[in-house]
């Protein structure tokens, strides 16, 4: 008897252990009808999305479960009652964003997620009292755009002054929203949630300067979670390409496989470019670039692009570059997004550049439109 006592407490931590390690998600909706599915998906209506698991309404009970990693996973639940399929649901489906944590969360609502009772777990609570108090005030900003949209004449919604009348209230709203976000993490400093809105805030191009005071206000227990440890270590490095500093020097083989330096154009204000054929955004940027190298080419400036292109891809870079009219010099390792230079200016998204003058040194980054042009004009 002794023994099986002795066994039990011996095994009891290890079984405790096992379910903390453990997420329990149960989401009741107590009007749902069957049938009907519930999807929990990562990266919801994003390039990198990913089904991390479904169920089916069972007693108007969704559950999922699975292993907790150390760090929470922001997950999005998203019903589906029509059997449609995750792919063939609209913008509004409805969704909401939970963390996948140790323990057990609890969502309940009648029948829409969106009036949806978060509790359980304190990152799922504080989340969704973000969630009321600051996105909810958003999205329907959003929504009140999109309505407008819709309800706009065919011949309206092709006006360029209709279109950028509502552009310019969406980056009101996204403004505003920051706004809210900036008060909100300093008054929140030792939760997770801080941290991962503040990685949002800073976004792919981060100001080192506004976001690492921000970062540092942090308390000590969420800065050394691996999350805050990575973020940290992404900030040095960005701080390495920052405004002011000197332009890291590398070497990438051209168009022909000869190598090619960065310092080679030591001397002149030169636009070092992060771009790639496959890359819409960069493609659509090019005519700018164009514009710009042919009208200050011949007063000291010149642009060398770096592709991140991939390997067995030559072929369509070559072409990209015939295809846009890109005359200037171009490199590329054909290493993807383990490019040699763009690990070494942590570029994390293109198309992204920085004007380099002619001493090496930094002087603008991610020149865009007409911005390339006015700081051209400003320094030629």
């Amino acid at each position: 008897m002794k023994t099986l006592l002795y066994t039990s407490l011996a095994i009891a931590p290890v079984l405790a252990q096992a379910q903390q390690a453990s997420y329990h998600l149960t989401v009741k909706l107590s009007a749902a009808k069957t049938p009907a599915k519930a999807w929990l998906v990562s990266g919801y209506r994003m390039t990198n999305q990913q089904v991390l698991d479904s169920a089916s309404l069972h007693h108007g009970v969704f559950s999922f479960s699975g292993a907790a990693d150390e760090s929470p996973v922001k997950a999005t639940i998203v019903i589906d009652r029509e059997g449609e399929g995750l792919d063939h649901l609209g913008k509004k489906a409805d969704s909401r964003v939970v963390w996948l944590v140790r323990g057990h969360t609890r969502v309940r609502a009648m029948d829409s997620l969106c009036h949806a009772m978060v509790t359980g777990t304190p990152l799922n609570v504080e989340y969704a009292a973000y969630d009321n108090t600051v996105l909810a005030s958003v999205a329907k900003a959003e929504n009140d755009i999109n309505a407008d949209f819709a309800a706009a004449p065919e011949d309206k919604k092709k006006d360029t002054a209709f279109q950028h009348s509502l552009m310019t209230r969406y980056k009101a709203i996204v403004k505003h929203r920051d706004s809210l976000t900036r008060a909100y993490i300093p008054q929140h400093p030792d939760s997770y949630l801080s941290l991962s809105l503040l990685k949002e805030l800073a976004g792919k191009d981060i100001d080192v300067s506004t976001i690492e005071p921000m970062f540092k206000n942090l308390s000590p227990r969420v800065r050394s979670t691996p999350e805050g440890i990575a973020f940290a270590k992404t900030m040095d490095e960005v701080r390495n390409t920052s405004i002011g500093g000197m332009a890291p020097d590398f070497v990438q083989n051209d168009v022909n496989d000869q190598p090619v330096r960065l310092s080679d154009f030591r001397g002149k204000f030169v636009l070092l470019d992060f771009w790639a054929s496959w890359c819409g955004p960069c493609r659509a940027e090019n005519p700018n670039v164009v514009k710009a190298y042919e009208k200050y080419k011949d007063r000291n400036f010149t642009v060398l692009s770096v592709s991140l292109d991939q390997s067995g891809r030559k072929a369509a870079w070559l072409a990209a570059i015939k295809a846009d009219g890109l005359s200037w010099t171009q490199v590329s390792d054909l290493k993807f997004w383990n490019n040699a230079a763009a690990r070494q200016y942590a570029i994390r998204a293109i198309p992204q550049n920085f004007l380099v003058d002619p001493s090496g040194r930094i002087i603008a980054k991610n020149l865009r439109g007409d911005a390339l042009e006015k700081k051209l004009e400003e320094v030629l």
